[in-house]
């Protein structure tokens, strides 16, 4: 029970304290640091993710991570486990990056202002219309640079087990004609899902990260949706 208080206390307390680096990227913004705006956008994410995990008391093993393109936009496609997997993202996995998050993330202050600063993007589902002009506006993300990151499952499985991907998610990266690098997180969900209510739990934590595939590349008929889950999947037993 301590560690549960004190974990949600920081996350509070920290992510209020990044409202001032929220200030400086403001500042850098309108004296047209672009880069220096991007820098301090980068670390502050990586840092409060960092954080966070390490007050959870959870270690991170991440394997392949080298495979990461150093540069030009990158979708990565990740199985979703646990509301920890944001944070094992921006944390762990290299490169800047930004979130094809759902619509509700919108309605968190701070959050969701530092998301949009990283160029995140929310996802209503229930509304056919905003997705689709979401998803266009991803399209213009990934070719403009940016890397973004996709849950392709829709919501949490709060398990071990991995849902069937929402069909067309993963059309963005064909249209951008961008890499996809699929993201296996194994048992992110033994720090907070797996147990009763909110109690936070020390889980040892592994990242599989795969070799990017270049939609261009597959062979004519090869689903890129298919085949990227087929490796997501594959890691799931690995310990």
């Amino acid at each position: 029970m301590l560690r549960t208080i004190m974990f949600f206390s920081y996350l509070v307390l920290h992510t209020i304290y990044t409202g001032y680096h929220l200030i400086i990227v403001y500042i850098l913004g309108a004296l047209g640091m672009k880069e220096e705006q991007e820098a301090r956008i980068s670390s502050t994410a990586r840092n409060w993710a960092r954080a966070l995990i390490r007050v959870s008391g959870s270690k991170v093993e991440v394997v392949g991570a080298e495979l990461v393109p150093a540069e030009g936009a990158v979708l990565f496609v990740s199985n979703h486990q646990s509301n920890f997997d944001i944070a094992l993202m921006l944390g762990f996995v290299p490169r800047p990056k930004g979130f094809i998050a759902k619509i509700e993330l919108k309605k968190i202050p701070i959050v969701s202002t530092w998301m949009t600063k990283m160029h995140s993007l929310f996802l209503d589902r229930q509304n056919m219309r905003k997705s689709v002009l979401t998803m266009r506006a991803a399209i213009e993300l990934l070719k403009a640079g940016h890397c973004l990151v996709l849950f392709p499952e829709g919501t949490r499985s709060k398990g071990g087990s991995m849902a069937q991907f929402k069909r067309g998610g993963l059309n963005i990266a064909e249209k951008a004609k961008v890499p996809v690098v699929p993201v296996t997180i194994v048992d992110s969900f033994k720090i907070m899902e797996g147990n009763q209510g909110l109690k936070i739990t020390p889980a040892q934590v592994k990242v599989f990260i795969s070799e990017p595939i270049y939609p261009s590349t597959l062979p004519p008929g090869e689903d890129l949706s298919d085949n990227v889950y087929g490796i997501i999947h594959s890691h799931l037993s690995k310990k």
